[in-house]
């Protein structure tokens, strides 16, 4: 079996090119649209990566990281949070909870797509904020 992403997005424009982008890195790419839908598919098969964005339908994406951190069973996924929310204040809730990065939108689809390359390489990807050039956009 190949490396796999979940991409937890309730936008279906944002979640059709985050399935597409990752895809094209050759991985096994599954979508939830909420966060329990997205605890559910961790539960039946635990993704490699999660991309996650925060303001979800029923479970924030906060509340997600807090709880795949908190299952010994997932520790080793590994979490992107992709979000439009770019305070400091965010960021390092985020962070704290156990998020590997941290990645505001708009943000680079490049960028994005070196940072999944380099934590599937074993490479720590930086965790700074993207100023992005705004190819996607919530």
């Amino acid at each position: 079996m190949g490396r796999s992403v979940l991409v937890v997005e309730d936008e279906p424009n944002i979640a059709l090119s985050l399935r597409f982008l990752m895809g094209k890195l050759g991985l096994d790419v599954r979508v939830a649209e909420n966060g329990d839908a997205a605890l559910k598919a961790c539960a039946e098969q635990p993704p490699d990566l999660i991309l996650l964005d925060l303001m979800l339908p029923e479970r924030d994406g906060y509340d997600v990281c807090r709880e795949i951190r908190s299952n010994p069973a997932w520790r080793d996924v590994r979490i992107i949070m992709l979000t439009a929310k770019g305070r400091d204040a965010d960021r390092e809730k985020g962070l704290a909870l156990g998020a590997d990065d941290y990645i505001t939108k708009p943000f680079s689809t490049r960028d994005l797509v070196s940072r999944v390359e380099a934590f599937f390489a074993g490479e720590a990807a930086g965790s700074d904020q993207l100023a992005g050039d705004g190819d996607v956009r919530r």
